[in-house]
């Protein structure tokens, strides 16, 4: 049987890796409703693969099985975005304005290594089911939009599995409706 899609690792990666966009810089993320939308590459293209299957399966769920995905979705800070490799995230207006790093994962460390003007390099750890570790960056372009890239190295089927990825992410509207914000990184 096939794992739910709140459980694929595409999602639970984009929120681990959505975490750095609120880390202070010169700019302030407008507060309410983001979209980011990725791309990834795999050395094995297995990742790939399962993301075009889990979009095939979304598609062809009924309306009322879909929404109740997206509702499970929404209560752990995430959604689905309008194009097919695109989430949605809240960022509440204390994240915006204390520039916090929201964190999807407890078993996740993230850690700034070096901000310049609007650029924010940084790396991540997480330990658990997958063990993952990886680097990236982010450069705010506005308070309403971002672009970055990362290379991380995850485990698939007990090997390592190297991504890498680039992202986009922009500001949607200042209502989030059902989507809540992901919860603070507080130490």
């Amino acid at each position: 049987m096939n794992k739910p899609l709140y459980a694929s690792p595409f999602i639970v990666m984009a929120a681990l890796l959505a975490g750095p966009v609120t880390a202070q810089t010169a700019l302030k993320l407008q507060p309410g409703l983001w979209e980011q939308s990725m791309t990834m590459k795999t050395s094995s293209g297995e990742m790939e693969a399962k993301m075009a299957q889990m979009q095939q399966q979304m598609a062809s769920m009924p309306p009322e099985q879909r929404k109740m995905i997206e509702d499970m979705m929404a209560k752990q800070g995430l959604g689905m975005g309008g194009r097919s490799n695109s989430i949605r995230l809240c960022v509440s207006a204390e994240q915006a304005e204390r520039g916090d790093m929201p964190q999807h994962d407890g078993n996740c460390k993230q850690e700034m290594l070096e901000r310049t003007g609007t650029t924010i390099r940084y790396r991540f750890s997480c330990t658990g089911e997958r063990p993952t570790t990886g680097e990236g960056e982010y450069t705010m372009t506005s308070p309403t939009s971002y672009n970055g890239r990362a290379s991380v190295v995850t485990q698939v089927k007990g090997k390592p599995e190297k991504i890498d990825m680039t992202q986009t992410g922009h500001w949607v509207s200042a209502d989030c409706g059902t989507i809540k914000p992901l919860k603070l990184n507080k130490p």
